[in-house]
């Protein structure tokens, strides 16, 4: 039957891919080709095979059968087992399995891009050994690709029923005469032009559609599946840009383009890096503070080395299987990251299946070359492409293209590069530090980086100020020639590096750096205490996390709790969404982290800023007051109810606490509640879950005695209600200044909402950006809040604050707070305390 008669909107709106479905009538699932399993889900329901070409095809039996945990499966084969036609795959007890499944319906799907699949005849009976569809390769000409056969990846297949394909060519007769075209002219609103991140999302958004797509700027033409090529192509603010689109879904493509750049991408403006006069007058280098800090050590000129490669390769063939192998290991690795690590990985990802980085490797390859040389030429044109720009973002980029170098050459070679290892306290120098090069910094515990070249936006700095290393960037070349050893000053939080500091100054930055270690040394040593305020008032103070491993690290500073877990972590930079087991288990894995403190889990909160390519949005004018939040997930019922099972399964009843976002009154409340107790129900839970609500909109705080009437609790989402509030968008560098959740109105507002908790005797929260900053606390706490939820980072520092205050005095405060006319008033009040 065609893939759109599945009576499921994943499958039949093809966010698994294109294919088709079988109704089946025998209970065994055998090999339609020759192939290699590449998994057997867990639950033993599904199985993904790689065919001759490369496609990957899965395989799923019934619909909704994950939740019958294996029971009537029986797995035949095992991961990476290779298997021949017709062999025997999975197992099914047809009759135990369709007593449960909502339908034994099971689709087929091509899940990986760069293949075409064409069903032969639909709508009939089928039986062992008769062809039914056929999977080619999509191969790339010129500035649309056109379609045939891959001289090196071996030739298409052909699928059939649902346990038989055989090899077939198939060649479509021209692209032309298959597809319609669409195209249209805009100049570029966006203030850094096409830059990584609009290039990434650009890329996300044609991920569900099948057409080709190019975007041409000064007459050339740059693929818009490729982020290296719309990096290269240097797009800038103002350029006049061509929009053109090839295939079945063309105006679509273009029309998804188009808005994603005609919006914005809520990228803010960051000054030029460049790099400044070694002297500056003072005899001090400037750069450009990447993370902040202070450090006094000694000079440690770092040079990792490159590994060696062979020029010649040992046939076309072989190479480019090995660099597929290699490009494969990367991105399955990839999936064991979290937190800032998982973002850097998802960008590395998105670079290393890169169509035109892979396609310059082959054509290297094609040539007679080894693939390692190959992938390393590729990289360098692609680095030269994206340096001629003269773009600073784009450029700071180049690090993270040098780094997959790295990374798949060692695969290849088996051989890494060399990474000396810096003494303790050193500070490192380097001209571009590289994100798989942090870890070594990070054992060795150096004092300090700086880097002659790179930018404050590179994934290095990230882990730096994840890691709470002072870095400074784009320091010039000059620190190059700074001797090893010499005993130098790393001012991060001035951006400065004194190369010969006298004996008064290192005396100055000794006793500074004295005085912030005791402060942080005496914050950590009380950090595991709980939070009582100088009159014994309990105020709670937990952490905002978005991975296991935040969570571990938040409990060795001291966090009572988790405030709010992002769960859009798990749904971010993949292809398909989590299922219900893997949710389950992460939330699981974090709560055992915890160690019995409480867990609110935020349900997913995407939407605006926050795309997924396989949950395709409608286009919105303006995505900020669209279908986010709770929205989306009321529009996707299906989607929350299995969140809601997978958080009930996975987190102890003692622990679990469960918050939505966006909610703007108590209709939509009581509709998740409703799907809560239904999740509840199937799960034979009696007892009540607490189910709260963030309060991130003026309407929810006006009506938050409304709302506290029905819900458990309430959190204050600081950053969405300053910026709706204050009719500023956060991420609009225009109108970034204005976005202070200490400007009076937010504070009417956060009033407002105290006392709609009070009125009920709800608990009541911050978990936004306010909440980790210790000036902020005295008002907050005067106004009524008793949680403060912050990055695991500011926990120690918070606490120590909190502790100093008194609630006569909070309340105060926050009285004059509210009397005042600017967030200037506001803040000059606090300096006064």
């Amino acid at each position: 039957m065609p893939l759109d008669q599945v009576p499921d909107p994943v499958f039949a709106e093809r966010m698994m891919g294109d294919g088709f479905a079988i109704d089946p009538l025998d209970g065994v699932i055998r090999a339609p080709c020759d192939a290699r399993v590449i998994a057997v889900a867990a639950t033993r329901h599904s199985v993904t095979l790689q065919l001759g070409n490369g496609a990957e095809l899965l395989i799923h039996v019934g619909l909704e059968t994950v939740a019958l945990a294996g029971v009537g499966f029986t797995a035949k084969v095992a991961d990476g087992e290779q298997v021949k036609l017709g062999q025997p795959l999975l197992e099914v007890d047809l009759d135990a399995v369709a007593l449960h499944a909502k339908s034994m319906v099971t689709p087929i799907t091509v899940m990986n891009e760069g293949f075409a699949l064409r069903v032969l005849d639909l709508d009939r009976r089928v039986a062992a050994g008769q062809a039914i569809a056929e999977i080619s390769i999509v191969q790339s000409t010129a500035c649309f690709p056109g379609v045939g056969r891959d001289p090196v990846a071996g030739q298409p297949v052909t699928a059939a029923a649902p346990d038989h394909l055989v090899h077939h060519d198939w060649v479509l007769a021209s692209v032309e005469e298959l597809s319609d075209t669409a195209q249209l002219t805009m100049r570029v609103p966006l203030a850094n032009g096409v830059h990584a991140r609009p290039a990434a999302r650009i890329v996300a958004a044609l991920k569900p559609l099948a057409s080709d797509v190019t975007i041409t700027a000064r007459g050339a033409p740059a693929n818009a599946r490729s982020i290296v090529a719309l990096l290269g192509a240097g797009i800038a603010h103002d350029d006049e840009i061509e929009i053109a689109a090839r295939g079945p879904d063309a105006r679509a493509a273009v029309t998804a383009v188009a808005t994603l750049i005609e919006d914005g991408t809520h990228e803010a403006v960051h000054a030029p890096v460049s790099s400044p006069a070694a002297d500056r007058g003072d005899g001090l280098i400037q750069g450009v503070r990447a993370a902040p800090g202070l450090a006094v050590g000694a000079i440690f000129q770092w040079h990792p080395t490159d590994v060696a490669v062979p020029e010649h390769g040992n046939g076309e063939a072989a190479e480019i299987a090995a660099l597929a192998g290699a490009r494969r290991s990367l991105l399955a690795a990839a999936d064991g990251h979290q937190g800032a690590g998982a973002e850097i990985a998802g960008a590395h990802n998105a670079l290393i299946d890169d169509p035109e980085l892979i396609a310059a490797a082959q054509r290297s390859i094609a040539q007679g070359k080894s693939a390692a040389f190959a992938w390393r030429s590729a990289i360098a044109g692609h680095a030269d492409a994206i340096r001629a720009t003269g773009d600073a973002l784009l450029i700071e980029r180049i690090a993270d293209l040098k780094d997959i170098e790295r990374q798949v050459i060692a695969l290849l070679t088996g051989t890494d590069a060399s990474l000396p290892v810096p003494p303790r306290g050193a500070i490192v120098v380097i001209d571009e530090l590289l994100p798989s090069h942090f870890a070594v910094l990070t054992v060795a515990g150096v004092g300090g980086i700086c880097t002659a070249f790179g930018g404050p936006t590179a994934h290095a700095a990230i882990l730096a100020a994840t890691a709470g290393i002072p870095m400074v960037v784009a320091a010039g070349p000059a620190i190059l020639d700074l001797h090893d050893g010499s005993r130098v000053i790393l001012d991060a939080d001035r951006a400065t590096l004194n190369p010969s500091p006298d004996a008064a100054a290192l005396d100055a930055a000794a006793a500074r750096q004295s005085r912030n270690q005791l402060r942080v040394a005496a914050e950590a040593r009380s950090a595991q205490d709980d939070c009582l305020m100088a009159d014994g008032t309990r105020i709670e103070i937990f952490a905002n996390l978005a991975s296991v491993e935040e969570a571990a690290y938040a409990v060795t500073l001291g966090t009572e709790g988790c405030g709010l877990l992002r769960t859009e972590f798990l749904f971010l930079d993949r292809a398909i969404a989590p299922d219900e087991d893997e949710q389950c288990a992460v939330y699981a894995a974090i709560a055992a982290e915890l160690e019995g403190r409480p867990l609110i889990v935020r349900t997913l909160d995407i939407g605006g800023d926050k795309p997924v390519a396989y949950l395709p949005f409608a286009h919105e004018d303006n995505p900020a007051l669209g279908a986010r939040g709770i929205r989306f997930s009321l529009a996707r019922p299906d989607l929350l109810a299995a969140q809601f099972r997978a958080i009930l399964r996975g987190v102890p009843a003692a622990q679990c606490r469960i918050m939505l976002p966006m909610v703007v009154d108590a209709g939509e409340l009581a509709t998740a509640r409703a799907i809560l107790d239904e999740a509840r129900a199937a799960l034979g839970i009696t007892a009540p879950v607490p189910l709260g609500v963030m309060i991130e909109t003026p309407a929810a705080a006006m009506l938050a005695g409304s709302l506290a009437r029905d819900a458990d609790f309430l959190s204050i989402g600081s950053n969405d209600l300053t910026q709706y509030a204050l009719a500023a968008d956060r991420g609009n560098p225009a109108v970034a200044s204005m976005v202070d959740a200490l400007h009076p109105a937010v504070l009417h507002l956060i009033a407002r909402a105290a006392e709609g908790a009070r009125a009920h005797g709800r608990w009541f929260g911050v978990c936004g950006g306010i909440a980790s900053d210790p000036v902020a606390a005295p008002i907050l706490i005067g106004l009524g809040v008793t949680e403060l939820s912050a990055t695991p980072a500011a926990i120690p520092a918070l606490k120590a604050a909190v502790r100093r205050l008194d609630m006569a005095g909070c309340k105060a405060i926050a009285a004059l707070a509210l009397t005042a006319s600017t967030t200037r008033d506001v803040r000059a009040l606090l300096e006064t305390e």
